[in-house]
């Protein structure tokens, strides 16, 4: 039976692609480690796999790809968020499918593939787990780990996480745009950080940014506190906008968003 293989760097997804026969479905499943529902898409894409008998030359073929540590896979198919699955044939995308949905991803997969043979795709339709509702975890520290500065080890947990969201507050606001994200605009460490950096250069915004990766009581707390769980993050005065995809949604539906904030004080409409 087929399995889903996991795509550790550029030069083994290039020889994947070039080895597919013409003929052949790849399904390519987007993730990262840090998204709770992509655990339940990779059990939902693992059971789909195994339906489907391994043939030569192979006539549907599985990988999973770490969004972030592969970022120019990720931009080459337009991933802006995740568990993200595309339905690839001879180069070219059959279907797209954004979000933790096992029904409409096994819908896609058996409607461009077939339903799988043997024992047939309708007796293991039931073995695909349900839908994962991700809910914020209780009993759980509001701050990171680490161990307090010495200031502030009297203070109780209720003190610690008003401090911390005080301190964050004002964060939000030290520039009129602000960018949280993996890493530094000269040097971002995830695909969706270097992403948001181009959008704002490309349309000349002037930015402050907060390396989330090198303060771990930030990148924890303003999880709760704007209650979004994924970076990056961009905040326009004071106010949360978004995420990666949230912006390129902002940019369709009003070319001029952030034009306020450009240096060159003009319109970027295209």
């Amino acid at each position: 039976m087929s399995t889903l293989n996991e795509i550790t760097s550029d030069a083994e997804f290039s020889t994947f692609i070039s080895s597919l026969p013409s003929s052949a479905l790849a399904v390519l499943y987007f993730h990262a480690p840090w998204a709770a529902p992509c655990a339940q898409m990779r059990a939902v894409l693992t059971a789909l796999a195994s339906q489907y008998p391994v043939t030569t030359p192979p006539s549907i073929s599985f990988v999973s790809i770490n969004a972030e540590e592969l970022p120019d896979i990720s931009e080459d198919y337009d991933v802006t968020a995740v568990p993200y699955v595309v339905l690839l044939r001879d180069g070219k995308i059959l279907e797209s499918i954004s979000g933790g949905e096992a029904v409409k991803v096994r819908d896609a997969v058996e409607r461009h593939a077939g339903a799988a043979s043997g024992t047939g795709a309708g007796a293991n339709k039931a073995a695909i787990p349900p839908p994962l509702t991700a809910v914020p975890r209780e009993n759980v520290p509001s701050t990171a780990t680490q161990a307090p500065a010495p200031s502030a080890q009297q203070l109780s947990p209720e003190e610690s996480k008003e401090a911390l969201f005080a301190r964050l507050a004002e964060l939000v606001k030290a520039a009129p745009v602000m960018l949280f994200m993996k890493g530094t605009p000269s040097a971002p460490e995830c695909g969706f950080s270097r992403q948001l950096v181009a959008i704002l250069r490309e349309r000349s915004v002037k930015y402050g940014f907060f390396n989330i990766l090198a303060d771990e009581d930030v990148r924890q707390g303003l999880k709760e506190f704007a209650d979004w769980p994924t970076f990056p993050q961009l905040w326009v005065g004071g106010e949360l906008v978004g995420g990666l995809d949230i912006v390129k949604e902002e940019i369709s539906n009003d070319p001029d968003f952030l034009g306020a904030y450009s240096v060159n004080k003009t319109s970027t409409a295209a």
